[in-house]
């Protein structure tokens, strides 16, 4: 007689249900409790334009139609092949948490009911689910089992595509070849394990032989990449050269680009946009506003410009450079002025960008790294004709406390993105700022 499976409880915190409004869908034939705790803190984030404030509504309203005229408090059906849900109303903190944790805060309470639930069903496993580190080691450190929310991080980040290979020991009259016919090779004349899925790019080495090499999954040909200045940027190394070709290549429609800070990944992607202004109605570069928290800008004073302008001044800062490739009498500089004023080119805060058109946009996304797997594909998924996104971060500097190098939309984007026909990644490695900036880099 086969044993029946012994169901687990998972205790869901706040920060779980606004990173992912229909995560209790996501624990299989598990249960799923939710501390009441938890509904008066997404009663708080309830207003407002942000995603955050999106996923509370739109939970809420998600557990009223699972309810109907069931009380709360009963198991209620999450749907065919999974668990049951309900509500958990406050409990009395127990000697120990009392001892360990006197102040009744939300996290706290929290606490308590999830001790109250480990001691009310010794026969099965239960598990705290929060993205809050913190609260984990509080959880832990009462002998309750925590755990990081993982339904949409990365399976393995050591294996996170890069989007760059290099082969050493190619044949160098392959290379020789490459040189010699623009229009492309064969893959399959190359030493390939097997074909490339995707658009990838190749760094082929043989002594003193070398060639920059990029594999076209719609012609399956392998063509050399060219080095090509970009509006006054001049690429300076392989990955560069690499990202300003799926820049400027119009059937790419969907770029990430990752990197330490001081790789170039923002300078370039607003470079290949100038590149490109004719081929699009506008240019978007865009970036969440992350050291506010949930906060909205309008506690900042002054006007729209005054509040932002802390926090896009880095993007304003890469326009800058570009600017000051050129004479203030080109038709560069004066070109760039003239599409600011006429808002042809919008430097603006990612929430201020909802509710505008998106067809026919260069829009470029900053401090990607610092959204979530759902903000991406919510931006992604609005994308309208003839436009191209494309997403720069640093997925090893991440603001906000919920994300890391596994979770984060950008790592995220990449992972499920690869092999795309019209999709291309490209991590940068070099740091370009100066010597200074890669030394703080590596080192501190």
């Amino acid at each position: 007689m086969k044993k029946k499976h012994n169901k687990k409880l998972f205790v869901i915190d706040t920060n779980v249900i606004l990173h992912d409004y229909k995560c209790i869908y996501n624990f299989e034939e598990n249960d799923v409790i939710i501390p009441i705790v938890v509904l008066e803190e997404l009663d708080k984030f309830k207003k407002g334009n942000d995603l955050i404030n999106f996923h509370a509504r739109e939970f809420t309203r998600e557990l009223d139609k699972l309810s109907g005229d069931m009380l709360l408090t009963s198991n209620i059906p999450l749907g065919d092949k999974l668990g049951n849900l309900h509500i958990e109303t406050g409990k009395e903190f127990s000697e120990k948490v009392l001892q360990s944790f006197p102040e009744k805060t939300p996290d706290h309470r929290i606490l308590a009911i999830t001790d109250y639930v480990c001691n009310s069903n010794k026969d099965k496993t239960v598990v705290l689910i929060t993205k809050d580190i913190n609260l984990r080691m509080k959880a832990k450190s009462l002998g309750i089992m925590a755990q990081d929310y993982k339904n949409d991080k990365v399976v393995n980040i050591d294996d996170l595509y890069k989007g760059i290979k290099i082969i050493e020991g190619v044949d160098q009259s392959l290379i020789s070849k490459l040189y010699e016919h623009p229009e492309g090779i064969g893959y399959d004349e190359f030493p390939f394990d097997e074909e490339p899925g995707g658009h990838k790019f190749y760094i082929l080495r043989n002594n003193g032989a070398s060639a920059l090499a990029h594999y076209n999954p719609v012609t399956k040909l392998l063509t050399r990449v060219v080095k090509q200045t970009t509006y006054g940027i001049d690429p300076r190394n392989a990955e560069q050269t690499f990202a300003l070709e799926v820049l400027l290549n119009s059937d790419i429609q969907l770029v990430s680009l990752t990197g330490k800070a001081g790789t170039g990944k923002t300078l370039l992607a607003l470079a290949a946009a100038l590149h490109q202004y004719k081929k699009y109605k506008q240019i978007f570069l865009a970036r969440p506003i992350i050291p506010l928290a949930n906060r909205d800008m309008g506690f900042l004073p002054g006007d729209i410009k005054e509040k932002m302008e802390p926090y896009m001044q880095p993007l304003f800062d890469n326009l800058a450079v570009i600017k000051h490739r050129f004479s203030q009498q080109s038709p560069e500089f004066i070109r760039i002025n003239d599409m600011l004023k006429e808002e042809k080119l919008v430097i603006t805060p990612l929430a201020y960008i909802r509710g505008r058109s998106l067809s026919n946009i260069f829009f470029i996304v900053d401090e990607a790294q610092n959204l979530t797997p759902h903000e991406i594909k919510t931006i992604i998924t609005r994308a309208g004709e003839g436009t191209k996104m494309v997403f720069t971060g640093d997925i090893e500097q991440i603001d906000s406390p919920y994300l890391d190098t596994a979770s984060n939309g950008l790592s995220y984007l990449s992972d499920k993105m690869k092999g795309q026909d019209i999709f291309a990644h490209v991590n940068l490695v070099k740091g370009e700022r100066s010597y200074l900036a890669e030394l703080a880099s590596k080192l501190l």
